[in-house]
């Protein structure tokens, strides 16, 4: 054997595993079809959101939280419904997503120091859910964020395996597309493929796949890493479950080209199972990037409970899809709304003062002050008067924001941005007018201004996240902004079947001898760890949760 493992895929579940496996002495091979830029893959460019239960940071800000509380959560937002007969696709899933949450409780934060990641002191309150006490959605905040953002949380792991790479522990292999997994008298026992030729290209754009050469690599274990489908609109569109309606015809891309799922299709070839394809988790807020990075590059707005929520014909958008409330309910409203199907957008409709408060970015390029590790530009930003640089760059340049001081002039402007005008600005500002009546008192029937109020008895949201409630018509929180809403593509909650140590399964429910999956490859975990739902959060570490557990059981065959 050249190796004693074999990593697909250098985002952060394989830079995780690859970590465990150089611990133990192990002699590991990272592959990736892209260049030695990319390390740390997605996560690299994530918001680093971390889900965590009972923490030192959630206690300073008076949440009480616990495991019971976080998994009936958990449980209430996966909705696992496919655990009859004896290859139930959702088995393995609900036995990962328990011992995630049993992580997140447990020695998830201590873990995580000790590799590195620090966080910040902010608790975000995510996913606010359906409404329901045992329904989708977290009862209490839970969204650490991590210093660095995204690149605090890969890049320790990046560093580690560069380190490695020096000491002849660890050996890179970029720009090698893997085509076929090598299946020996049942085993895995290696990956083949060819060498693209050399690219420059800066993270996250496109390469060539100009072929120069073939390659081969053989070792007793060979570990699955690659992503999920959320590159490739195809793809998406042909796993689009019926529940959800029907595809947009237009959307928007929040990983890069590279997300193409060919690692779960080479895995299937070798006789890996697959389960839960038509889970799916894409986000209704996003924004076209104005300085893009990849094809069809979109932002998700990680929006405060304020804004006004409107479909593409102006009507105001019913509980719970409000925002920052139920991501897929919203998508699901928006997908199957018989009128709503022709068009792929809705609309954000808020003041300066919101926008200021409650709009942040996804991404660890959208949020410098956190990515930084500066403390003081964090406060001066977050506290501070105005917007961050980032929405505020947006906000001038983006091609989906849209500012007025008066409602007619709003509506002619968001007007110009569809293909035929759509919205009545008289039906616009009477939904605004009633929505701002309810605004008088510090009680509402509104459930979204009872949200608002909710939400800023959390000292959390209240000093960072929520803005003072107002009427959209003050010209003291003016001027009035819209924001054009469009489906982004992100994650993919199903993937190839595992077991506990990360072990791939066959159709039959036996374990294919030599092969494993984590990260998204794997749904996160047993081809389905989140369920229906994603608490928010919890894809890093889950990544790093499957990795680590990969890498643990690919040690002990070295």
């Amino acid at each position: 054997m050249d190796f004693d493992a074999v990593i697909v895929g250098s985002g952060l579940a394989g830079l995780v595993a690859a970590n465990e496996l150089v611990q133990a002495g192990r002699r590991v091979a990272l592959v990736d079809q892209e260049n030695a830029a990319n390390l740390g893959g997605q996560a690299y460019w994530s918001f680093g959101g971390l889900f965590l239960v009972d923490s030192p940071e959630q206690r300073r800000l008076g949440v009480r939280d616990g495991f019971d509380l976080a998994w009936s959560d958990w449980r209430g937002s996966a909705g696992w419904d496919r655990l009859d007969g004896a290859l139930a696709q959702d088995e393995w899933a609900t036995r990962w997503g328990r011992a995630y949450v049993e992580f997140a409780a447990g020695e998830k934060r201590s873990w995580l120091r000790r590799h590195g990641i620090r966080l910040t002191p902010m608790v975000g309150w995510a996913e606010r859910g359906d409404g329901r006490a045992d329904g989708h959605g977290n009862s209490v905040p839970r969204f650490h964020v991590a210093w660095g953002t995204g690149t605090g949380v890969s890049g320790p792991f990046a560093a580690r395996a560069i380190e490695a790479e020096k000491r002849g522990a660890l050996s890179f292999h970029p720009r090698c597309r893997v085509d076929e997994l090598i299946v020996e008298a049942g085993r895995v026992t290696g990956i083949s493929g060819v060498k693209l030729a050399s690219d420059d290209a800066p993270r996250g754009a496109p390469s060539n796949r100009d072929v120069t050469g073939s390659f081969t690599l053989r070792a007793p274990a060979v570990l699955i890493a690659t992503g999920g489908i959320g590159g490739d609109h195809d793809k998406v569109r042909r796993l689009w479950p019926a529940r959800l309606g029907t595809a947009p015809r237009e959307m928007i891309t929040g990983v890069p080209a590279y997300v193409d799922g060919r690692g779960l299709d080479i895995a299937e070839a070798a006789g890996a199972r697959l389960v839960n394809r038509d889970r799916m988790w894409h986000y209704v807020e996003g924004i076209q990037n104005w300085n893009p990075i990849w094809s069809r590059h979109g932002v998700r707005i990680l929006p405060g409970p304020s804004s006004l929520w409107l479909d593409a014909l102006g009507r105001r958008l019913p509980f719970p899809a409000l925002p920052g409330y139920d991501t897929l309910s919203t998508l699901r409203h928006l997908r199957t709304t018989p009128d709503l199907a022709a068009h792929d957008h809705s609309w954000f409709v808020l003041t300066q003062a919101i926008i200021e408060k409650e709009f942040a970015l996804s991404g660890s390029e959208q949020n410098g002050d956190i990515t930084s590790g500066e403390w003081l530009r964090v406060l001066k930003t977050r506290l501070g008067k105005g917007a961050s640089p980032e929405v505020e760059a947006f906000k001038t340049q983006g091609a989906d924001f849209v500012i007025a001081k008066d409602v007619d002039t709003l509506v002619a402007k968001m007007n110009a941005l569809t293909a035929t005008p759509l919205l009545d600005a008289a039906a616009v500002l009477s939904i605004i007018e009633a929505r701002d009546a309810q605004i008088q008192n510090p009680y509402a029937k509104d459930v979204q201004v009872q949200g608002i109020h909710n939400a800023r008895r959390y000292l959390g949201d209240r000093l960072a996240r929520v803005a003072k409630p107002h009427r959209l018509l003050d010209p003291a929180a003016g001027p009035l902004i819209a924001v054009k809403l469009h489906v982004l593509t992100r994650k993919s909650l199903g993937g190839i079947q595992t077991d506990l140590s990360s072990r791939v399964l066959k159709a039959d429910g036996s374990v294919l001898e030599g092969l494993y999956a984590a990260g998204e490859a794997a749904g996160f975990g047993g081809g389905g760890a989140h369920g229906y739902n994603a608490l928010e959060g919890s894809f890093l570490g889950s990544c790093i949760f499957t990795g680590r557990a990969a890498g643990r059981a690919m040690s002990d065959l070295g």
